[in-house]
């Protein structure tokens, strides 16, 4: 549990000024429409390719912003994120 929640606040802290979806905290999400959720997950990873990964298939759905709503870490890393328009 402890893991799960500082993978979870590992992804939505870091931030990258190029990304196209913003990664978004729960207060920021209240006001915005959900449009589907995705998941990634790697072997040998670290968090902030987690995050990029994410941001990746978020792009692709066309999202403006997504937010970490589950993170594994042991063996592999894996992540699901909210989307929103």
């Amino acid at each position: 549990m402890k893991t799960t929640i500082a993978a979870v606040s590992i992804l939505s802290v870091l931030s990258f000024g190029a990304l196209a979806a913003d990664s978004i905290g729960i207060d920021q999400a209240q006001n915005r429409e959900v449009i589907g959720t995705v998941s990634v997950g790697s072997v040998s990873s670290s968090p902030m390719d987690m995050k990029a990964m994410l941001n990746e298939k978020a792009e692709q759905q066309g999202a403006s912003a997504y937010r970490v709503i589950e993170a594994r870490t042991g063996d592999s890393w894996h992540a699901t994120a909210e989307l929103y328009k």
